[in-house]
């Protein structure tokens, strides 16, 4: 009784925080791609689904430790803290918010009070208190990033370390970004295949942050770098440089491919017509659904960002980006700047209640 009660207010709570979106989210039934035809996330997912490919032992306990660890230990979806945004976006804008996490160590804090399965940071925040903590939450070393000083500034993930420094911190698997449509993409495809080889070897998961970066996906129509369509074929590309985690936006729109050629007025890319008559929907959902089925039909995790702090709202933007990608097919949410640019005790609800999305039984693929 009292975890029915638990679940029911569980699931009141979540509802109210959709608000006027819950009953188009959370009774939406795809008719595009059958989650029949999914590998979908569960208990079993290492056993059903990564024991047949060509990852060692040492990665299969690698990615299962992530599945282990934290509130959603052995459901199969992951919530993760990414605190790497200190290089991507300033160590001022990120921080100045709430100073504690100048501090590398309230960072992990933050994760394991949060409940979170792992927590991604940089070689810098990680080393600072890798012998306290590396065995107490798995590690994620994000070893690539953008940075801000250059002038003028520009969009160029560059190695930060080694993947066999990633190792020796501990890490179970590590983290990188391709910037894909940008000028640098074919040098960080080539860099970054190469160093997912080597963390295989040494045992460790992938996890690709699979961002399209170009000035001309802004659009009359919108910005793109968050259509379905674009951002679905670069999570193909992501998979198949043997990314075992695809970390993408939430898509906002579709009609990339189509919205870029009629700005640069000549054609882009290749497409289908069947994408959006028969694969895609305006619902988000089904738009999720569309970036799953480019991770391999799910056999590749899909992780939906969480996306800047905007404030008040940042609980309600949480839940409902986690019901999507719950819906979707996804395989969880990796949230940073919503919960940490806020007291900490705020930031552990925030986590909690995207996890609780997760856990909650009601809430089922569409």
């Amino acid at each position: 009784m009292a975890t029915e009660l638990k679940r029911s207010t569980s699931m009141e709570r979540i509802e109210e925080l959709l608000g006027n979106n819950a009953r188009n989210l959370l009774d939406h039934a795809s008719h595009t791609i059958s989650k029949d035809d999914l590998q979908l996330p569960g208990p079993d997912f290492i056993d059903r689904v990564w024991s047949i490919s060509d990852r060692s032992n040492n990665v299969l306990r690698s990615l299962q430790a992530l599945f282990t660890h934290g509130r959603l230990a052995g459901t199969g979806y992951l919530s993760i803290l990414p605190v790497d945004q200190g290089v991507e976006h300033s160590a001022g804008a990120s921080f100045a918010p709430n100073p504690q996490y100048f501090d590398p160590e309230n960072i992990v804090k933050l994760a394991i009070e949060g409940g979170c399965n792992a927590v991604a940071s940089t070689f810098g925040v990680l080393g600072t208190v890798g012998r306290k903590y590396a065995h107490k939450i798995p590690f994620i070393v994000k070893i690539n990033h953008n940075e801000l000083m250059t002038f003028p500034n520009k969009f160029d993930q560059v190695l930060f370390g080694t993947v066999k420094e990633a190792h020796n911190l501990g890490a179970v698997a590590v983290g990188a970004t391709i910037y894909f449509g940008s000028d640098e993409s074919t040098r960080q495809i080539t860099e970054i295949s190469q160093a997912f080889a080597q963390a295989h070897e040494l045992g460790m998961a992938c996890i690709l942050w699979c961002y399209l970066r170009n000035s001309k996906f802004k659009t009359p129509e919108g910005d793109m770098h968050s259509a379905a369509d674009l951002t679905s074929q670069a999570n193909h590309l992501g998979v198949t440089i043997q990314a075992d985690i695809i970390k993408q936006k939430l898509p906002e729109r579709n009609g990339g491919y189509k919205a870029v050629e009629q700005a640069l007025g000549s054609s882009y890319g290749k497409t289908s017509k069947l994408v959006y008559e028969k694969l895609t929907t305006d619902n988000p959902i089904d738009l999720v659904r569309y970036q799953v089925a480019n991770c391999y039909m799910g056999r590749c995790g899909l992780i939906n960002s969480g996306g800047e702090s905007k404030g008040a709202s940042d609980l309600a933007e949480a839940v409902r980006t986690a019901v999507i990608n719950k819906r979707g097919g996804g395989m969880g949410l990796i949230s940073g700047r919503k919960a940490f640019q806020r007291p900490m005790s705020e930031g552990v609800e925030l986590l909690n209640a995207i996890q609780d999305v997760y856990l909650e039984k009601d809430i089922t693929v569409a």
